[in-house]
């Protein structure tokens, strides 16, 4: 993805864009809104803005900083990453959150500006970089999960445009979603180059979608149905048969995002550490650690793995120097993140005792409902993005250079 040069800026240009940083948050940012980050509906649900809200994801689109290393001319920050980095602490300091997410930002708009025309960068990464439409994937099928290579959904040449019918499944957001990037089938002959990648208005007559509710109790995932549904060739992504590489890149990048750096599991990191709620809650000894030696040993050990894991992170990104975005190193820090979020579910749930099993009643507070939804919901993130084998198998091939045998 094309980003602003980052060049170390010397350290008084950064201090005075520090400055003007902090007095824009100071203007815009509504204090009502601090601690109350609702950028998950972006993914998990419809979501009705309050004013500050509005004037928040309006404030934070008009200005670009929603996606900060995105070029100028299609509506991003035009920051460096220094400069990204600085806006990122002040938020913080501010308690400020990015009200611009979904999968438009994590996914489809960091892979557009690599691959797409210049009549599809200006027709699509505005309205991402504003947060005012939302997009869908169209990956996983009911016979093309792992092996997503695959995929039968078939898109017919009809001159000017496709027809295109099969069934999507596990489409996150689906009907909520504008506009759907999605693989399809266009050379029945091969594999993985007769697949391309098409993008879909969802309300194209033909589409239907079938949400599915799960364990959690929410439904973000859809099957998603497509009957003679025509897609002008104008919205299609590189050239037919091209489509196993772009998608390829667009699963680094929402890997990158899945991994921590991204706006899910960041929030699952945020907050009260798990030692502070042990402490509230299962009490301490004289010494004034948590009671319960076991549990105090295990609660180092992942917060121990969770911080070295963020600086991990922190590091890759300080590192990289170039433009050239994520690697295959993704799936490791996928991999590692979904791990460390699912033992912090687990370790949240038997802090709480009883109290971690409520669904729903009077004597369960907020925040037990909610933990116990996300536990459940949590037992998708080693699935998602591709699952913890497939990823295994993208380390063990393009990281350790391991080959197959037959």
């Amino acid at each position: 993805m094309a980003t602003a040069p980052d060049i170390d800026a010397p350290a008084n240009r950064l201090d005075a864009f520090r400055g003007e940083v902090r007095a824009w948050l100071t203007a815009n940012f509504p204090p009502e809104l601090k601690g109350k980050d609702n950028a998950m509906s972006a993914v998990e649900g419809p979501h009705t803005n309050s004013p500050a809200e509005d004037a928040w994801q309006t404030a934070m689109g008009e200005k670009g900083w929603g996606v900060p290393t995105w070029p100028k001319e299609y509506g991003g920050g035009g920051l460096s990453r220094a400069e990204a980095r600085v806006l990122q602490e002040e938020m913080q300091r501010a308690g400020a959150w990015n009200p611009i997410g979904g999968m438009g930002v994590m996914m489809f708009g960091p892979t557009l500006l690599e691959y797409g025309t210049e009549e599809q960068k200006r027709e699509h990464i505005p309205a991402i970089a504003k947060g005012t439409v939302r997009w869908c994937q169209g990956y996983s099928e009911p016979g093309a999960g792992s092996d997503l290579a695959s995929l039968q959904t078939f898109a017919e040449d009809h001159g000017d445009h496709y027809v295109v019918n099969g069934q999507k499944t596990w489409t996150s957001g689906g009907q909520w979603a504008d506009k759907c990037f999605m693989l399809v089938r266009t050379d029945k002959t091969k594999k993985h180059e007769g697949i391309t990648f098409l993008l879909c208005d969802m309300d194209t007559p033909g589409v239907e979608v079938k949400p599915i509710q799960l364990i959690s109790g929410s439904s973000p995932f859809c099957e998603t149905f497509f009957t003679d549904v025509k897609v002008p060739k104008a919205n299609r992504v590189g050239a037919e048969g091209e489509g196993w590489t772009i998608g390829k890149r667009l699963l680094q990048h929402e890997r990158s995002s899945l991994s921590g750096g991204g706006s899910t599991a960041g929030r699952m990191f945020a907050g009260a550490s798990l030692g502070q709620i042990a402490r509230k809650l299962v009490g301490v000894d004289a010494e004034g650690r948590i009671a319960d030696a076991d549990l105090r040993s295990r609660i180092a050990r992942h917060e121990m793995d969770l911080r070295s894991f963020m600086l991990t992170l922190r590091r890759s990104a300080l590192e990289a120097k170039s433009n050239q975005g994520p690697s295959a190193a993704t799936s490791i820090m996928k991999n590692v993140g979904a791990r460390i979020m699912q033992e912090r579910s687990e370790l949240l749930i038997e802090i709480r005792g009883f109290a971690g099993m409520g669904w729903e009643g009077e004597g369960f507070g907020e925040d037990e409902l909610r933990d116990v939804r996300t536990w459940l919901f949590g037992k998708a993130v080693s699935i998602y993005g591709g699952s913890t084998e497939i990823q295994n198998n993208v380390i063990a091939k393009r990281i350790l250079g391991m080959l197959d045998h037959q």
